[in-house]
């Protein structure tokens, strides 16, 4: 089991301390981070956050999943491995005309 912990369901006031405060009583917090639209700095309504031992984040997600932070229910979950080897994309296309096999001049 992980120690990070996904949060869902923030209110867009809910900022890092915010978030940090309310996940502070179940143990020693690594990180906790409200992720933000990169172009306009507002909330996207969800972060994470990281504790030092995976038994507190264990209590924290079984404590805090439903439960109301600045007048909005969460939903705490551990966090999934983000996949390693860069930003993702999927495969590359075949390029050309995309006229189903035949050349087209």
């Amino acid at each position: 089991m992980g120690s990070k912990l996904f949060v869902g369901g923030l209110s867009w006031d809910t900022d890092d301390a915010g978030l940090r405060a309310a996940f502070a009583p179940f143990g020693e917090i690594v990180e906790a981070k409200v992720v933000t639209d990169r172009d306009t700095g507002r909330s996207r309504g969800f972060g994470f956050v990281s504790y030092s031992d995976p038994s507190s984040a264990a209590e924290a997600m079984s404590k805090m999943n439903g439960q109301m932070l600045d007048g909005r229910n969460l939903k705490v979950d551990m966090a999934a491995d983000r996949p390693s080897g860069g930003r993702g994309g999927g495969g590359r296309g075949g390029g050309g005309y995309g006229g189903g096999g035949r050349d087209r001049y």
